[in-house]
């Protein structure tokens, strides 16, 4: 047992050292030449990679795994030799297309390598067009060095004492326990014992395993984003494990090849012409200062239904601005906060905050704040690497994340989910006193206790889930009753919207207010008490405030100034698992996708809205394949 196990030892070590011998390579031979590469930042790619390069490694020790406990019965160690060596034959050369390819597209593509590669195998010909002969040559032989060298690193660890042998070393027993070890190995000598026991060994290990493959036991599984931590997107892509990126975005890959083409180019242009195209057009003034510190927080599922129970906001509504006619675009939380703080579409059956080549191309409010000199903080009390979020933020313009590893361990089991708000509220503020060196900021917050199973410390209504937002509200009056007693108060703009609504007892996806949101602006900032009934998505958000602020918002392509005057065509649309609804003047329309059918409308131009909705679909999922391409 003890030589199998370090058999495996050697070969999950020496995958783990290829891995991160492959990053070095990388920024060796990607980075910029203008840019400076130091040695530090050679050990933070390491050190930050490391989760996940371990987590990739054990994904690869599973055969040799299997087949060290296989030998524990079976004793022909020549054929599960040869497996072995078949297997390790296979894995080097797959490392090494891995390493040589993700090395040599990067330059051109500027992200990690991921299936996306796979689309010029029918056409290799033209893949290979835009390069030399002798720069095809010294990629094979690079491939060629590079699996010769990982195999002889699989092959030491073959030959070297361990492997797969089936022989016990009694001796060791006896010389160490004396008479005991005698009749230990008296015991150990009867094979089925001795096989029993150490199958019962490499059972016990089985757990270990799936717990590192999956990269903990926390609600986020392994994931790309986990690893980044710069705003130098080089050093972020560095980190990341181009085999695990290329398996991972297999999932990514299967939806954004289902394309939403529903009418030709032409009628797709032509019905979708002028929905987004607003800009800022002597529009409603809101602020009374165009550089206000801003602090944005999604509420986790709040839906207006739950206004009712929500006295707290519905006061910093009647004495702000209260768009009242707010919907947002999608379901799930990884979907609204893109909405949000990007500006960008939603989908039915993707995430685009999942696709890591992608979200590095979305506009963002942070990315835009900060060419104008504001810090930008971010606020979760859960795991950040859940659905990727980290990668994001990171990407996007977040240069500072707080989220659960930076509370005690009592303070992260106050709730399912993590951190509970009324403990992350208290961080909020002291983010927000900390800030007075006169330099704008921006900060993002994600709420999480109004989230099944609205585990709260409020027990007022029958209804968990009211009992849940009455609770946030309560946070929600802290949090404004504080911020009102500090001097930031004067420049501070507060804007309070959900991630996305949330079904809740006739309220489903085929009810008109299902996705009716509340989007309240506050603060100091504001100019004075508004309300504004135009019909608007929550990815309007973007625009209206850059707007706001006399910012161009140009890179927001699905967000609209909603208090421009060239606000024309007020609409809201929601995207959900196969389905997607409309919100105008006219009334309410919800088209099943599976069924390709309206199924719910109270519009008399339902028609007329189905294909308008179906053609931003079309025209959304042509944008997101084009997002990320070297221009």
């Amino acid at each position: 047992m003890r030589e199998r196990l370090l058999f495996l030892l050697k070969t999950y070590l020496w995958t783990v050292v290829v891995f991160v011998t492959a990053k070095v390579v990388f920024m060796l031979c990607c980075h910029e030449a203008t840019s400076v590469l130091t040695v530090a930042d050679m050990k933070d790619v390491i050190v930050h990679g490391l989760t996940l390069d371990l987590s990739t490694a054990l994904y690869f020790v599973s055969v040799p795994f299997l087949t060290a406990a296989v030998s524990v019965w079976w004793k022909r160690e020549a054929v599960l030799t040869a497996v072995l060596r078949g297997y390790f034959v296979l894995i080097s050369i797959a490392f090494a297309l891995a390493f040589v390819t993700d090395t040599s597209l990067y330059p051109f593509w500027h992200y990690k390598l991921d299936a996306t590669c796979l689309q010029y195998l029918d056409t290799p010909g033209d893949a290979a067009a835009s390069v030399s002969a002798g720069y095809l040559l010294g990629r094979l032989a690079a491939l060629v060095a590079v699996a010769a060298a990982i195999f002889m690193g699989y092959h030491k660890a073959m030959t070297q004492k361990g492997g797969i042998s089936n022989r016990p070393n009694s001796a060791v027993l006896v010389t160490t326990f004396g008479d005991f070890g005698d009749h230990i190995r008296r015991f150990w000598s009867n094979g089925t014992y001795r096989r029993l026991t150490q199958t019962a060994g490499f059972i016990l290990l089985v757990p270990l395993m799936v717990i590192g493959i999956r990269g903990g036991l926390d609600e986020s599984t392994t994931n790309v984003g986990q690893v980044y931590y710069s705003q130098n997107q080089f050093l972020n892509h560095s980190a990341v494990n181009p085999v695990f990126s290329f398996l991972a975005s297999f999932e990514n890959t299967a939806n954004d090849a289902k394309g939403y083409a529903f009418y030709s180019q032409a009628e797709m242009e032509q019905m979708t012409r002028g929905l987004y195209d607003s800009g800022t057009v002597a529009g409603d003034t809101l602020l009374n200062t165009r550089r206000p510190n801003v602090v944005v927080i999604l509420l986790e599922s709040c839906g207006s239904m739950f206004l009712d129970v929500m006295p707290h906001l519905r006061q910093a509504a009647a004495e702000g601005i209260d768009f009242t006619n707010c919907y947002g675009n999608s379901y799930r939380t990884d979907r609204g906060t893109v909405c949000a703080l990007s500006g960008y579409m939603s989908f039915p059956t993707m995430s685009v905050m999942k696709m890591s080549n992608k979200v590095g191309s979305l506009p963002s409010i942070a990315r835009s704040l900060k060419r104008e000199g504001y810090s930008t903080d971010y606020l979760y009390g859960g795991d950040i690497n859940f659905t990727k979020m980290k990668g994001y933020l990171i990407s996007t313009g977040f240069e500072r994340l707080h989220w659960k590893q930076d509370y005690t361990q009592e303070e992260q089991a106050t709730s399912k989910w993590g951190v509970r708000d009324d403990i992350t509220f208290r961080t909020l503020s002291k983010l927000v006193r900390q800030h007075d060196d006169g330099k704008p900021f921006l900060i993002g917050y994600s709420t999480l206790s109004s989230h099944e199973p609205w585990d709260v410390p409020v027990s007022k209504y029958k209804e968990r889930q009211y009992n849940g937002f009455s609770y946030v509200d309560d946070c929600i009056g802290t949090f404004l009753n504080d911020m009102k007693q500090s001097a930031l108060w004067d420049n501070l703009l507060i804007v309070f919207m959900p991630d996305h609504s949330s079904d809740f007892n006739e309220y489903t996806e085929q009810h008109p207010d299902r996705n009716r949101i509340p989007m309240i602006w506050t603060g100091g900032a504001v100019r004075g008490p508004r309300k504004l009934e135009q019909i608007c998505n929550q990815s309007d958000f973007a625009a209206t405030l850059l707007g706001q602020m006399g910012l161009s918002h140009a890179d927001f392509r699905f967000s609209r100034d909603v208090t421009s005057r060239d606000y024309r065509y007020p609409f809201a649309i929601h995207m959900f698992n196969n389905g997607v609804s409309m919100v105008d003047s006219t009334g309410f329309m919800l088209y099943d996708l599976t069924t390709e059918c309206i199924t719910v409308k109270t519009s008399p131009d339902a028609e007329r809205m189905a294909r308008t909705a179906k053609g931003i679909l079309q025209m959304a999922s042509d944008d997101l394949l084009r997002l990320g391409e070297k221009q």
